[in-house]
């Protein structure tokens, strides 16, 4: 019996920044801080603290207008990183 227990792989959850939905970790786009940048992590796998975002324009048009990452990070965020991360997303047919 305690095998089958521990068989079972517990699924990551997390939460968007904007919408407060939570959801499995793979269903958000991981947005990440490393050296001062704010890049977004394909993988998942890369150090740095972290931010989850729906994977839509529109989520991040409403995290840049509440200033989501901002709050996430602790740090100034300037509008040009929004751009970034909007070309990124798009590039990545999300």
């Amino acid at each position: 019996e305690s095998d089958s227990l521990a068989a079972v792989k517990k699924i990551p959850q997390r939460q968007c920044i904007v919408v407060i939905d939570e959801r499995q970790k793979a269903a958000y786009t991981d947005i990440k801080t490393q050296d001062e940048q704010i890049i977004i992590d394909t993988t998942g796998k890369k150090n740095g603290r972290g931010a989850y975002i729906c994977p839509d324009a529109e989520c991040l048009k409403k995290a840049r207008k509440s200033r989501g990452l901002e709050r996430a990070f602790k740090m100034a965020v300037d509008a040009s990183v929004y751009d970034e991360l909007e070309k990124e997303m798009n590039n990545l047919g999300q």
